[in-house]
């Protein structure tokens, strides 16, 4: 086997965004919301159909989550949907210049 030498290459803490996705913020910020759902469903030990019997969101929308399918989510659905859940969201918000826009934007 050849010995390469291999690069190592620090992430930016969110995969959309080094994999260069438009809405990496928001894509990141779903699946933290998603991930969460799934640790409910698990600390409940809840399938797909006990959580729509205890939520009335759809045994289909749960599967979708826990299968990392969130196209059809929005940010607001899935925080009602840990509410439904029994559990609350608090959201801290850092902004931050893009490195882009900051380059860009000088002379």
């Amino acid at each position: 086997m050849k010995k390469e030498k291999l690069e190592v290459v620090r992430g930016s803490g969110n995969a959309f965004r080094d994999l260069g996705h438009d809405s990496a913020d928001v894509e990141q910020f779903k699946a933290i919301l998603a991930a969460e759902i799934i640790r409910a469903l698990d600390r409940e030990r809840l399938t797909v159909r006990a959580a729509h019997g205890r939520t009335g969101i759809a045994a289909a929308d749960f599967s979708r989550i826990c299968n990392a399918d969130l196209g059809r989510f929005t940010v607001d659905r899935l925080m009602s949907i840990i509410n439904r859940l029994g559990s609350r969201v608090e959201v801290k918000v850092r902004v931050h210049r893009a490195e882009t826009a900051a380059s860009e934007a000088r002379p």
